[in-house]
């Protein structure tokens, strides 16, 4: 499946690896590289928070082949030395979400790395331009962890259509409720030129996800999914007012979940508690982030059996829809 993406980014086929914090570490980034996506290893909060993993090991697991880093840039901002630490490694691409990138953006540019933005409204597709983004991922509210509020249906092709008028040679990708081979063509049927896929290599056998975690998880559809403030309040996690956390339904959520203004004044007071049940795999009380498309996801196979699935399906998609167009004519 050629694409702008593939011939930019010199990959077999258009599915990146979100980098997604606690789950997306160095095998699974190798993994998805060596069956023809792109790998990006996940630095989370960029170690300010504590309880993350070592991404100077995870790293290591990446060596020799092609691979990306990604912050959440508001939290890269309080820790800006660890954007130097990782490009002595001399990813691919640094992919930024979540923040303003505009002043990390020379800084990557001038190491050879190129600039991914994750965006979520057009605001930020204009700091990411300005920033001189390589690639924009448009993501859409169904996606597991944090996002904001556009869907991923109508934000993609608006984006699409933003960025032929403004910015013709910046690659576009898609992300959020993306997990199989409907989802990749139906994304480059909005305009984009490939997607980035975290939920279904959260399930993946290469992830650093808990199996207590995904074991759950396959018992589960959309519909048990929540979004709210409530949990990164009452954990301590100072996330900008503009973005929220989908998450799967426990204990917590629905005790909190439509609490966001009391878990607001109640900021932290539960991180202990948090933490620990974390270190426990006490799910009912840590949070098991998975977006929408959980529904979609029936079993922990390999990344690349997970890609190769895909692309069939999508290649299959795409032809037939192809043929059908012909017919009606």
């Amino acid at each position: 499946m050629r694409t702008r993406l593939t011939e930019g980014f010199g990959i077999q086929h258009p599915i990146l690896c979100a980098p997604m914090a606690l789950v997306t570490g160095g095998r699974l980034a190798a993994a998805v590289s060596s069956a023809g996506g792109l790998g990006i290893v996940g630095g989370g909060y960029a170690g300010i928070l504590g309880g993350e993993h070592d991404i100077q090991r995870e790293l290591a697991h990446v060596r020799g082949h092609k691979f990306g880093i990604g912050f959440i840039t508001w939290a890269l901002a309080r820790a800006p030395q660890v954007l130097d630490e990782v490009l002595s490694h001399s990813p691919f691409c640094v992919f930024l979400s979540f923040g303003d990138p505009r002043p990390f953006a020379e800084k990557v540019r001038r190491s050879g790395s190129k600039l991914i933005c994750q965006v979520q409204s057009l605001r930020h597709v204009d700091q990411a331009l300005e920033g001189g983004a390589t690639a924009i991922v448009a993501q859409g509210t169904e996606a597991g962890g944090h996002g904001a509020k556009r869907s991923t249906l109508p934000f993609v092709p608006e984006v699409a259509d933003y960025l032929s008028k403004e910015s013709p040679s910046t690659l576009l990708l898609a992300a959020g409720g993306i997990a199989d081979g409907r989802g990749l063509a139906a994304a480059l049927m909005l305009g984009a030129d490939g997607v980035v896929v975290g939920s279904r290599f959260w399930a993946s056998e290469e992830a650093l996800t808990p199996p207590a975690a995904t074991d759950r998880a396959l018992c589960y559809s959309g519909d048990d999914t929540v979004r709210t403030k409530a949990i990164d309040a009452l954990r301590g996690v100072p996330w900008p007012d503009e973005f929220s956390f989908r998450i799967l339904r426990n204990k917590l959520t629905e005790q909190w979940g439509h609490r966001e203004s009391e878990a607001a004044e109640a900021f932290g007071s539960l991180a202990a508690t948090y933490a620990e049940a974390r270190s426990r795999q006490d799910f009912e009380v840590a949070a098991i982030v998975v977006g929408e498309c959980v529904g979609l996801i029936h079993d922990r196979p390999s990344a690349g059996s997970i890609i190769k699935a895909m692309v069939t399906q999508a290649r299959s998609l795409l032809e037939r829809g192809a043929t059908l167009d012909f017919e009606r004519r």
